[in-house]
């Protein structure tokens, strides 16, 4: 779900993808076809030249690549890994019961992946005339035509699919991630900008490889690790993994100016968001007040102490995925990837703990599952010792404060997002009570987090906020705030916003 683009470059310190992937693994395109010279990030890093919405580009037949695979990328939010890539949708056994074991795509009450043949209907003409062209390259696929088309749930900016094909007796079947973008959410991100980092990634080593480019959408390939679910992220041996790999993120080199991309990305999406909005709208949600809050935020929250990386942005568990042979992670999906401070994207992964997108509600949050400050401190000791080296407590202790302010900062960059998406996205999600329940965290946190020594300190508060947002107003608390959740009720007719549990 969440900001502009820019992405990755490795540096040093930037493992390999861990992810062992097999014969689904297609090899860097060679004899590019209509636009495959590399074109790296900036002219300087891998990928096809061919911009997003130039011609048809395939890639050759990729061939026993086993050494790259992992971070599929791109993200798509509102949190849910629109790369839904190894979507924990247990696939429609129909003679495939490898293929169940192989890619290691496990539980998952939420979907059944039903293959369906006529959702072949559902696919650009560009997009099928690509999947042939890359299964009649591979020697045991039987028939090139013959393929199937599983929708993933989860993706909440793109519609993504997984297609195989059947193959020899004996063999796997052979399967590739195909993305169609969404419609309208250019507004939230370079769609070009996007495509270069992913393919520069995935030229690192740190993501799937691009195997197809058309008009609306691309083909990737399909990495056999399995993507996390919602409770995963509270695993504590799996925490310290991400929290690792998240380090390790931060840490790229990617070409291009490192200042913090948060302010102007939230001012501008909340233009957008009060341009498409009706006059009840802006007033429900009070989006003529945001603008002052984001300059509040942004005097509070900026100075020189604050680390910049190159952050995901969009963290949430969708976009992570776990090689359980390797006792790895890898994070894909970087459409909202940019520079911004660390400790803003550490705080975005902590609110994702609220949600889970695989749900018959995927937009209800419950904020009582925000990591009690035990969870929070382990992670980011987790995350400053990567490098080796020991944090003193006084580190340990400062970045706990700033993720904690940041989450203010987030729950703005989401409710503008949700916004807009509910207005330019048909995805089957309900973006304004999305929306609505991020601004309820911020009024319902911002007294907790911003005012003076005189309000309640932030680390005395009850651990998960979902109770919060209806609480009375506290000593340090603005009447204002009281005032926002009786306009919303009054306009809306939505109560105080109480999260469900």
């Amino acid at each position: 779900m969440s900001a502009a683009e820019d992405l990755v470059n490795n540096t040093p310190g930037v493992a390999e993808n861990p992810v062992n992937h097999s014969t689904d693994v297609a090899e860097n395109p060679v004899n590019d076809q209509a636009g495959g010279a590399e074109n790296p990030v900036n002219d300087q890093a891998g990928g096809a030249e061919n911009p997003v919405n130039d011609q048809v580009y395939v890639a050759e037949n990729p061939v026993n690549d086993q050494a790259r695979a992992a971070e599929n990328a791109i993200n798509d939010k509102a949190g849910t890994s629109e790369n839904a890539l190894n979507d924990k949708a247990g696939e429609d056994p129909v003679n495939d019961e490898e293929d169940a074991e192989e890619s290691l795509i496990e539980d998952e009450e939420d979907a059944v992946e039903t293959p369906v043949n006529n959702k072949v209907d559902r696919l650009p003409e560009e997009a099928k005339e690509i999947l042939k062209s890359l299964a009649g390259k591979w020697e045991n696929v039987l028939d090139a035509n013959a393929l199937q088309v599983i929708p993933l749930k989860g993706a909440m900016t793109n519609e993504v699919f997984q297609i195989k094909w059947p193959t020899t007796a004996g063999e796997s079947s052979r399967k590739v991630v195909l993305r169609i973008y969404g419609e309208g959410v250019d507004v939230f991100f370079d769609r070009g900008d996007e495509i270069r980092t992913f393919e520069f990634m995935s030229k690192n080593g740190q993501g799937p490889r691009l195997l197809g480019r058309f008009t609306n959408g691309r083909v990737e390939e399909f990495i056999h690790a399995r993507t996390l679910s919602a409770s995963d992220l509270r695993d504590p041996s799996i925490s310290v993994l991400i929290a690792a790999k998240l380090k390790e993120f931060h840490d790229l080199d990617m070409p291009g100016e490192k200042k913090v991309h948060l302010w102007d990305t939230l001012r501008n999406w909340l233009s957008e968001a009060k341009r498409m909005s009706s006059p009840k709208e802006v007033e429900a949600f009070y989006l003529d007040t945001i603008d002052k809050e984001i300059s509040i935020l942004e005097k509070e929250l900026s100075g020189a102490h604050q680390q910049i990386g190159f952050c995901h942005n969009d963290l949430q568990y969708g976009n992570i995925m776990l090689d359980e042979e390797a006792n790895s992670v890898t994070i894909i999906d970087y459409e909202y990837a940019s520079y911004n401070p660390v400790a803003y994207d550490i705080a975005n992964h902590f609110c994702e703990m609220a949600a889970n997108y695989h749900t018959d509600e995927p937009h209800i949050l419950d904020y009582n599952k925000y990591p009690d400050f035990e969870e929070r401190q382990r992670f980011v000791k987790a995350y400053l010792s990567s490098s080796g080296e020991q944090p003193s407590e006084s580190e340990v202790e400062q970045l706990l404060q700033e993720v904690e302010k940041y989450t203010l900062a987030n729950h703005l960059f989401w409710g503008v997002w949700g916004i807009i998406s509910a207005q330019v996205n048909k995805i089957d999600f309900d973006y304004k009570e999305y929306a609505k329940q991020r601004f309820q965290e911020y009024w319902a946190r911002k007294p907790y987090l911003l005012i003076s020594s005189e309000a309640p300190s932030p680390y005395n508060v009850p651990e998960g906020t979902g109770d919060l947002a209806s609480a009375l107003p506290t000593k340090g608390s603005s009447t204002k705030n009281s005032g926002i959740f009786r306009k919303m009720k009054r306009v809306l007719g939505l109560g105080l916003f109480k999260s469900k549990s």
